[in-house]
């Protein structure tokens, strides 16, 4: 089993710990596991994963995905031998992955009938998550399925997350998919998991290697990876869910069921932080309210309610709680460094 983790975008959700070049998957803020090795310092989120699945698959080839404004990060937190295969330009996720299949087929002599798992570097999950990649290998290799996903079950009705709504079972754990609903409202996404048991997506992809391959030359003829990279910028600018997952006749779904996080958020990184405070910060009488301070110069914060307070030189961040999930688009609006 091929394993390829998507490390891209800039997390402007967590600004101003979080930039173009340190993405929010490589910002240490995160418990390690006590079999990780790592003398108890906190990790990335990038360094969790990665170390999960080695203990979860620890045959499976892993290759980073990414851009050259992260090989450096990358090298220094997960070893300098980790596969990567860099992005000319930033696009979208179907022609880093359509790229990082042309690299393992042409440069690493990959069969085209061996299982290819995509997954973005971030989720906040247990080992077990990682064991459920090797039912999403059964699944493809079996062909009972051209593309497996992974559904996490609903703790709550949310509109963060796109769906899957299961159909008919096609082998034990695993059903075929009915049908795809992005994004909904509270109210859509509650009849979605009450009515038709419906999963978030977990934004995790597996399929064979040929198949991928087959679907980029239809677009864009190449002849091996090095020919793809020249012609980088011909491939369609679009997600792998639209251009490929919601096209395919054949889709199956296999449910997990353990705690799994999309950490996006300055709130959905809060709740999994082991600490309240971190850096340079005197504080007294507050609550609910989360700081972290990455210069020299103190922050002193005094009976505050319900904020995130975050100071990096990049900048600084006071904001309540529930407002900071719309903290992107003004950091849009800033001069990049």
């Amino acid at each position: 089993m091929q394993i390829i983790l998507l490390s891209g975008g800039s997390g402007k959700r967590l600004w101003p710990l979080s930039n173009d070049v340190r993405s929010k998957q490589f910002i240490k803020l995160l418990k390690a596991e006590d079999n990780c090795g790592t003398n108890g310092e906190m990790l990335s989120m990038v360094q969790r994963v990665y170390s999960q699945i080695r203990e979860a698959q620890p045959n499976a080839q892993i290759t980073i995905g990414t851009n050259e404004t992260q090989v450096n990060i990358i090298k220094e937190q997960l070893g300098e031998d980790v596969g990567i295969v860099l992005e000319p330009e930033r696009r979208d996720t179907f022609p880093a992955i359509a790229l990082a299949c042309a690299y393992l087929s042409s440069e690493k002599n990959v069969n085209n009938d061996e299982t290819v798992v995509v997954l973005p570097c971030d989720p906040y999950t247990e080992v077990n998550f990682f064991k459920t990649l090797s039912n999403l290998d059964k699944i493809i290799s079996s062909k009972a399925a051209d593309i497996a996903l992974i559904g996490i079950k609903p703790t709550s009705p949310t509109s963060k997350y796109g769906y899957i709504v299961p159909g008919q079972e096609i082998e034990e754990g695993a059903n075929n998919v009915s049908r795809f609903v992005e994004k909904p409202d509270k109210e859509n996404a509650a009849k979605l998991i009450n009515e038709d048991g419906a999963y978030w997506n977990s934004g995790v992809f597996a399929f064979k290697l040929g198949y991928v391959l087959d679907i980029t030359k239809s677009n864009t003829q190449f002849s091996n990876f090095k020919d793809l990279y020249n012609k980088y910028g011909e491939l369609e600018k679009i997600s792998f869910d639209y251009k490929v997952v919601e096209k395919a006749e054949r889709v199956a779904v296999v449910p997990f069921a353990g705690n799994w996080t999309d950490i996006g958020t300055w709130r959905t990184l809060a709740d999994e932080m082991p600490y309240n405070v971190l850096g340079n910060v005197i504080q007294e009488k507050n609550n609910n309210t989360f700081i972290i301070n990455e210069l020299d110069i103190p922050i002193i914060v005094l009976g505050a309610k319900n904020l995130v307070i975050s100071a990096s030189p990049d900048g600084i961040l006071v904001s309540d709680f529930n407002e900071s999930t719309n903290l992107k688009p003004y950091v849009e609006k800033l001069e990049k460094k």
